[in-house]
């Protein structure tokens, strides 16, 4: 168990301050007090993250969580503590994945429970990770308590990284996404990640978080009032200057246009309309529609959501030919499609796809989904579980083979990311031809006016910054929009929004230091965060 010495009182110690008072009552729960607590602050800390954007939050939930983990009787009991606290964190910031099944809920109410409770079930063993290793290795070297809060907040990256890569991943409402909302000055520390990435952000937001939990501890003599008030100091240091040479970086990169002018199309079609085929033709003649409206820009290109068509173009002339006599001259139709094996012959193979077609009707370049939904888009051993995929179709969505550029005569090239492979830092950009723009094709209708259009939307703007690369948008019923390589939102159209935008596409900012070097720099911070931890260990192995 953690060596919580330093937080108990001693006789004759004196509670200096209220914080020591809530540490210590804090400390002293038990039963189910102590886990509605931990399950309360985990439901506060989903509040720091869009679309609430209460940022100051974490501020309350992370020393909450230390000084509750002080009553611990063992790593085991930290473990539990933390499972329980994850669980109120994914319930409250992870709800929404279940009102996907609404969209069929005669066929899929029997999963409802697994989408509202096993997915944050599952997630939770997660947190409960990162408080067992915390005080797994308090108890075994004896760390002070500022050891104890730098061993949480690499433990905590650490598990946010391994959420992120196992088994397929699910790297949503990481704790650095506090910063991608609409708090003030959140923008500026969201610079961070063109740095370290969101997995650094996350860590330098967790251990900022955290120190001020070392205000808690009792003293029994005396201390002067500076080092008293270090662990706030220090917090206020790791939030203001990040924040500071974001707002330098902000201010060397001003918004800007590349004289490239794109139409966004957001037909906002119900997602119980989307594959009905009785609408099929409506749907497409809504998106013609928005596309033929006229413009006081060049377009070069047109831009439609995820699996807008909703017919397989490569094996349809006509309605290729239908969307060409639309397109501005020498301009292309970017769309979401799904894509099947090539004819002749029956569609055995399909793809969820990005697809430019030109003004004569021809496709001219395609991109392939990568990282596909588990459940959603195919069926995790389809061989043992008797079920079908969430999606329509009796087929399972095919992946594709990764991130790649796609250059066509008279457009910066362009990285194609397909809805949910937004929220993966590593699968965004081919390195070896890095592209101008990143194009991001969704459709969150599936979502209603929940929580998760608007994480998905922050999620995605956070991309932007990462790699130095302006980002544009486009959802069937939102959030659409384009974002700078700053992060700048400087157009959009909200939920349930039938339109389109005529934007310009802002310049790339050149390759960021986490663009180069990916979680490498990652890696490195969370091993300068251990240095208290090694000291502590060199100390016991010399002793």
């Amino acid at each position: 168990m953690p060596d919580t010495s330093a937080f108990r009182v001693q006789p004759g110690a004196r509670m200096e301050t209220p914080l020591c008072r809530l540490a210590q009552t804090l400390a002293g729960l038990s039963g189910w007090r102590r886990y509605a607590t931990a399950c309360l602050l985990g439901a506060l800390l989903a509040g720091a993250l869009p679309p609430f954007d209460l940022s100051p939050l974490i501020f309350l939930v992370f020393p909450g969580l230390l000084w509750l983990d002080e009553g611990s009787p063992s790593p085991w009991g930290s473990a539990r503590l933390g499972y329980v606290f994850g669980l109120g964190f994914f319930l409250a910031g992870l709800y929404w994945i279940a009102a996907a099944l609404f969209v069929d809920i005669a066929a899929f109410w029997w999963a409802l429970p697994f989408a509202l409770l096993g997915v944050p079930a599952v997630l939770a063993f997660f947190p409960a990770a990162a408080l067992f290793a915390t005080a797994h290795g308090s108890m075994q070297l004896h760390l002070s308590a500022t050891a104890r809060v730098c061993l949480f907040a690499v433990a905590w990256t650490a598990a946010e990284w391994a959420r992120g890569h196992v088994l397929t991943g699910l790297p949503w409402n990481l704790v650095g996404y506090v910063w991608s909302g609409g708090f003030p000055g959140a923008l500026a520390m969201l610079q961070s990640t063109a740095w370290v990435g969101i997995y650094g952000l996350s860590l330098v937001t967790v251990l900022a978080a955290a120190l001020p939990s070392l205000l808690g501890t009792p003293s029994l003599f005396p201390v002067p009032l500076l080092r008293r008030a270090a662990p706030a100091i220090a917090a206020a240091l790791l939030i203001l200057v990040p924040a500071a040479a974001g707002a330098v970086r902000l201010h060397l990169l001003p918004s800007a246009s590349t004289g490239t002018w794109l139409r966004l199309v957001q037909p906002s079609i119900s997602e119980k309309l989307k594959w009905d085929p009785g609408a099929a033709e409506t749907n497409l003649q809504r998106l013609i529609k928005l596309s033929a409206a006229p413009s006081n820009h060049p377009l070069a290109a047109v831009v439609w959501p995820e699996a807008a068509v909703p017919f397989l173009l490569e094996r349809d002339d006509a309605r290729r030919g239908a969307i060409a006599a639309v397109l501005p001259k020498d301009g292309y139709l970017i769309t979401g499609a799904l894509r099947a094996n090539p004819p002749p012959g029956a569609v055995t193979q399909v793809w969820n796809s990005v697809e430019a077609v030109d003004a004569q009707g021809v496709i001219r370049a395609r991109y392939d989904k990568a990282h596909l939904v588990p459940f959603g888009e195919y069926v995790p051993f389809s061989d043992l579980l008797p079920m079908k995929k969430i999606t329509p179709g009796a087929i399972d969505i095919s992946a594709g083979p990764g991130p790649r550029s796609l250059s066509l005569p008279g457009l910066p090239s362009f990285a194609a990311i397909v809805c949910y492979e937004a929220i993966f830092p590593a699968g965004i950009v081919d390195s070896e031809a890095r592209p101008d723009w990143i194009l991001n094709v969704t459709n969150d209708a599936w979502y209603g006016h929940s929580s998760g259009p608007y994480q998905h939307f922050a999620i995605a703007r956070t991309r932007a910054v990462e790699q130095g690369l302006p980002l544009v948008r486009a959802a069937n019923n939102g959030i659409s929009g384009v974002v700078d390589a700053t992060g700048r939102v400087l157009a959009g159209m909200d939920l349930d929004t039938v339109g389109y935008l005529d934007v310009a596409l802002p310049p790339a900012a050149g390759a960021t230091p986490y663009a180069v070097a990916g979680d490498w720099i990652v890696l490195a911070m969370l091993l300068l965060t251990l240095v208290p931890v090694a000291s502590r260990f060199h100390r016991n192995a010399a002793s």
